[in-house]
C-alpha cells in the first residue's frame, strides 16, 4: 500500500512538472509574439496639388466727400451706376454684383480734433462687390479699373477688409485621390525603413489623416491654390 501511494505521488509530481513546463512554453511563445507585435514604425505621407481657384470675391470700394449731404448721396448713386455698368460691359451679370449701403462720416459730429479747419464736412465710402466663378474675367477687369478712375471716381482699398479673394471650393472632389496618394507615399517610406532594418512590413497598426490646408501658391498668384495633406500611418514590423 505504501509503495502504491508513493507511485501515485511520483506520477502526480511528473504530471504537474510536465504541465508547468508546457504552460511555460506556451506563455514564453506568447510573450515572444507579443514583443514582435510591439515593433512598429510610424511614417508620414504627403500629397500636394496646385489647383486654380473657382470663386472670386472682388470688393470695389470708392469714396466721396462734400458739405451737402443730399448731393453726396447723389454722387454715390451716380458712381455706383457707373461701376455696375462697367462691370456688365465686361461680362458680369446682375446676379454677380452686390451693392452695399454707404458709410457716412460727419466730421463735425466727432468729439475730438479741431473742427474749425474742416473743408468738407461729410465723407462717404461704399462697396460694389463681385462674386463670381469667372476668375479670368475678374483678373482682366481689375486691370481696366484705372480707366474708370479717369472719369472721376475715387477708388480706395488695399486694406485687409477690401482685399480681393480667390477661393477654391472643390476640395471634396480631390480629397479621395489625395488621401490615397498620401497613404501610398507613407507605405513607400515604411517599406524602405523595413528593408534597411532587415524587417518585414506588416499590417497597419493605426493611422490618422491630417487637416487639408489651402494656401496661395505665392503672393503674386493668389488665384492658384496649393492644397496639402499629411497622413500619419503606423505599421507593424516583424523579422
Amino acid at each position: 500500500m505504501k509503495n502504491e501511494g508513493n507511485a501515485r505521488f511520483i506520477i502526480l509530481g511528473v504530471a504537474i512538472f510536465l504541465g508547468l513546463s508546457a504552460l511555460g512554453y506556451l506563455l514564453g511563445g506568447s510573450i515572444v509574439k507579443f514583443k514582435e507585435f510591439e515593433r512598429s514604425v510610424s511614417v508620414k505621407g504627403l500629397s500636394e496639388k496646385e489647383m486654380p481657384a473657382d470663386i472670386a470675391l472682388w470688393p470695389i470700394q470708392f469714396t466721396r466727400a462734400g458739405n451737402d449731404i443730399a448731393q453726396l448721396y447723389g454722387n454715390l448713386e451716380k458712381d455706383t451706376q457707373e461701376i455696375a455698368g462697367f462691370l456688365k460691359d465686361n461680362g458680369f451679370a446682375d446676379s454677380e454684383i452686390t451693392v452695399s449701403p454707404p458709410a457716412i462720416t460727419d466730421k463735425l459730429a466727432q468729439q475730438y480734433g479741431d473742427t474749425t479747419k474742416i473743408e468738407l464736412r461729410y465723407t462717404a465710402t461704399q462697396n460694389v462687390t463681385v462674386y463670381t466663378d469667372k476668375i479670368d474675367a475678374v483678373r482682366a477687369t481689375m486691370k481696366k479699373l484705372v480707366d474708370l478712375g479717369k472719369t472721376g471716381i475715387v477708388f480706395t482699398g488695399g486694406n485687409f477688409d477690401n482685399k480681393t479673394e480667390f477661393i477654391f471650393t472643390r476640395l471634396n472632389e480631390i480629397k479621395p485621390k489625395m488621401i490615397e496618394e498620401a497613404t501610398r507615399t507613407a507605405r513607400e517610406v515604411a517599406e524602405k525603413f523595413a528593408k534597411d532594418s532587415n524587417s518585414r512590413l506588416g499590417k497597419i497598426k493605426q493611422a490618422s489623416q491630417g487637416q487639408f490646408s489651402i494656401t496661395d501658391r505665392d503672393r503674386n498668384t493668389p488665384y492658384i491654390k496649393k492644397i496639402r495633406v499629411v497622413s500619419t500611418v503606423e505599421y507593424y514590423l516583424s523579422d
